[in-house]
């Protein structure tokens, strides 16, 4: 697909989803041109087209919060675009927040999505690091030390497999999310991120 494959409206434009290709959060929603695609294409940055100031603009060109255009996808009708971005400074709303869909309809805050949950206990985790919290688990784990952690992971895999030859569901659930969340604690004790181990298994499975 080309540019002149893009169905643009009356106005010369295209809705364009600036979405996490790590996360897979939707992180906003803005309106492209040609030139805007052309350019994003060209520097491998997110450009956008503002309908209020009639302008192309760089998203992050003065803030610093990047959008990295890792790919660029069309919908069916080719009259909708994806960014499939890797978002520096992991801000990408004028607000401070991380994507523009902070509300929820009805509801006073959006709920946790499964495809979030990953992504939100990496940053729960990073933070406890660098902010500990009394009485936090996982603060008091990570003041331990890695040989504690490590120590956790072990137990919880012992836990894990025995779950599994049990056959019992409900414990297999349970007992692999403690493994789940003790390696999370583990890799981001070590400075390695989930980015990291995805981008590994891509590899492995483009191999």
């Amino acid at each position: 697909m080309s540019l002149k494959d893009i169905a643009f409206d009356e106005k010369g434009l295209v809705p364009v989803i600036a979405q996490d290709a790590f996360t897979g959060e939707i992180r906003m929603l803005a309106y492209a041109n040609e030139e805007a695609i052309e350019k994003t294409v060209k520097t491998g940055y997110a450009h956008y087209f503002s309908r209020s100031r009639n302008t192309i603009w760089k998203k992050g060109e003065t803030s610093g919060e990047l959008q990295e255009v890792l790919e660029i996808r069309l919908d069916c009708d080719n009259d909708a675009l994806i960014y499939m971005i890797k978002q520096h400074k992991d801000i990408a709303c004028h607000t401070g927040n991380r994507n523009c869909f902070f509300k929820a309809f009805n509801k006073e805050k959006p709920s946790l999505m499964p495809f979030e949950i990953l992504p939100f206990l990496e940053r729960l985790i990073k933070d406890r690091i660098s902010n500990p919290v009394e009485n936090s688990y996982t603060a008091k784990l990570i003041k331990e030390g890695l040989d504690r952690v490590v120590q956790k992971v072990g137990e919880e895999a012992i836990e894990s497999v025995i779950a599994l030859k049990n056959q019992d569901k409900n414990e297999i659930v349970y007992e692999l999310s403690d493994l789940i969340y003790h390696i999370l604690v583990a890799i981001e004790y070590l400075g390695i991120s989930l980015e990291d181990l995805e981008k590994e298994l891509i590899r492995r499975h483009k191999s």
